[in-house]
């Protein structure tokens, strides 16, 4: 599922900062089950990021927009989501947008990526298709 280099034990707060535990967050959307809203997807993409599983970062990207592999810098270290915005994206809707930011840490350097990203919904799954940089 993830790096040999980060570890995440299931009692341990959940990355996506959520605020909920590991275990009953993003680790069974990591672990293949479908995310039931477009908001919760985004969440187990950044935890993807920190836990740099190239894996579900590809499963959950819509194949019209998937690049071939996934890269990371092994230096970059994400700290925190921030939602700012959600349109649809629920349970029953076929399409949603999710407006975060992500804040980063590399060496001496701080930043953050604001992004709007879209979401489609095929066969009771979400997927990634793209997003906006702010």
């Amino acid at each position: 599922m993830a790096s040999d280099d980060v570890v995440i034990e299931d009692e341990a707060r959940c990355p996506c900062s959520s605020g909920d535990a590991f275990g009953a967050c993003c680790r069974p959307l990591l672990d293949g089950a479908p995310a039931p809203t477009a908001e919760r997807l985004m969440r187990s993409r950044y935890t993807a990021f920190v836990l740099e599983s190239g894996e579900h970062l590809l499963r959950t990207w819509h194949p019209t927009t998937r690049p071939a592999t996934i890269d990371f810098e092994s230096s970059l270290e994400w700290r925190r989501l921030l939602i700012l915005d959600r349109v649809a994206g629920g349970p029953f809707d076929r399409d949603g947008v999710v407006e975060f930011e992500a804040f980063w840490r590399q060496g001496g350097e701080r930043g953050s990526l604001h992004e709007r990203s879209r979401f489609v919904r095929e066969d009771r799954h979400w997927y990634y298709v793209d997003g906006e940089l702010h």
